[in-house]
Parts: C-alpha cells; sequence; structure tokens
C-alpha cells in the first residue's frame, strides 16, 4: 500500500464556528451563502427557551459552555468560534461570553456578533446609530445602554416586540426595508438591523442605495468579522458597502 497523502482539507481558507440560539432558523442558510470558497462553517446549539424576553436570554450563559463542548470538540482545526446572538450579548455581558468562549476553545479566536457590529460600525465609521430591533422594550434598553456605554450615540432606537424566534423568521424582508427607513433619522451615520432571526441580509443593498449611508445587519456583521479574523479578506457584492468596501 502506498503512502497516505494529505492535503490543506476541503476548506483550507479557514474553518468558523458558530454557537447560535437552539431556536435560530435562519443562521446557517446565511452564513453558508456568504462564506466564500475555502472557508467551511460548523454550528452549535445553545438551550433557551422559546420566549425571546431577558430573563430567557440571561439563561442561556450557564448554557454555554455545556453547548460549547458539543461543538466540534475533537477539532483543533477552528480559527473563530463566535457566539451569534445579538440580544444574548448585550444581556449576558459581551466580555464574560467571549471569556467563556476563549476558555473553552484555547486554540481559536473567541468572538460574539456584537463584536462583529461593532468592528462593522468602526469600518463604516459610524457613531450616530439608528437601531431597528426585533425585541421588547426591556432588551431594547438594555441594547441601548450598551450601545451608548461603549460610546455610541443612538439617535433612533425602535423594536418590534416580537415573540420568538420563528415568528422572527417570518417576517417579510419587504417589511424590514420599510421598518428600517421609519427607524432611519438624517443624523444617524448608520442604520443597524438588530437580530439575527431577522432576514436583514437580504434588504441591506437596498437600504443602503435608497438611505445613502451603511446599513448593518446582524449576520452579515458576524460573518464579515469572523472572516476577517481569520484572515480571509475577500470582497464580495451582494451584502452591502461593509462586504464590498471593507
Amino acid at each position: 500500500m502506498k503512502p497516505i497523502r494529505y492535503d490543506a482539507g476541503p476548506y483550507p481558507r479557514a474553518r468558523l464556528a458558530f454557537l447560535c440560539v437552539a431556536n435560530a432558523g435562519l443562521t446557517e442558510g446565511e452564513m453558508h451563502a456568504m462564506a466564500p470558497d475555502g472557508v467551511g462553517l460548523s454550528f452549535g446549539r445553545v438551550p433557551m427557551a422559546a420566549a425571546c424576553s431577558v430573563e430567557s436570554l440571561a439563561a442561556m450563559e450557564s448554557e454555554l459552555l455545556r453547548a460549547l463542548g458539543s461543538l466540534a470538540p475533537g477539532r483543533r482545526d477552528i480559527d473563530v468560534v463566535c457566539y451569534n446572538c445579538t440580544a444574548g450579548s448585550v444581556v449576558i455581558g459581551n466580555d464574560k461570553v467571549r471569556s467563556l468562549l476563549a476558555q473553552a476553545r484555547p486554540g481559536a479566536i473567541a468572538a460574539t456578533l456584537l463584536d462583529g457590529v461593532t468592528a462593522a460600525l468602526a469600518a463604516v465609521g459610524a457613531r450616530r446609530l439608528a437601531i431597528a430591533t426585533a425585541y421588547d422594550d426591556a432588551v431594547n434598553e438594555l441594547e441601548r445602554r450598551c450601545f451608548e456605554g461603549m460610546g455610541y450615540d443612538v439617535i433612533s432606537l425602535q423594536g418590534l416586540d416580537l415573540p420568538d424566534d420563528e415568528t422572527m423568521n417570518r417576517v417579510s424582508p419587504d417589511f424590514l426595508y420599510e421598518f428600517a427607513l421609519s427607524v432611519d433619522r438624517p443624523d444617524a451615520d448608520a442604520v443597524f438591523i438588530s437580530c439575527g432571526a431577522l432576514r436583514s441580509t437580504a434588504v441591506i443593498e437596498r437600504l443602503e442605495d435608497t438611505l445613502g449611508k451603511p446599513v448593518i445587519g446582524s449576520n452579515q456583521a458576524s460573518m464579515w468579522h469572523c472572516l476577517r479574523l481569520a484572515g480571509v479578506r475577500d470582497r464580495m457584492r451582494g451584502y452591502g458597502s461593509l462586504f464590498k468596501d471593507h
């Protein structure tokens, strides 16, 4: 028998691992659509009650390490591991989540979706924000405080008060387009559509064409950031100025 020949594997450019809310129904499809050739993706799930509330989001903290244990546990070639829940990072605490990721996967770069959003906002030079969310008033208030605590000026913030991921997934892109337009203000540098369960990726370019300013979506920002952390710097069309220009 001849010696076995090995190469760099099916995904030689990077491997990204995303830790999602258990009821998420959008993340995999959106991330696969945005992944360049040669980039592999893995997904894990964090148990969470169906209702999206401050209490259910906070309860994910105790499940994070267990969920990480099932996320490609035997692989040593994961480049970036990302907790892919905007509101979860806000409620639990972004630094705390990142610390737990780093503890569980010391060989990978630890990131959160919120890290991706702030990196994206820095890339497009936005400090004054109009934020459109899927959340209720209690979660929205925590998100406002989070962004203001990081030095952003939240010009406008409005939520849809949606009860769960299933409902969030069913909000039509055309409605999201109209909703984001209604939340924008002339003095906002950018619009951020907050929640990885909303189909914002589909309307980002259309919104930017209408508004003439950057539009950031949760999954778009997270994927862009994880790719850049892994050293993949492809510029792509179809996902807004963030992917096209940065």
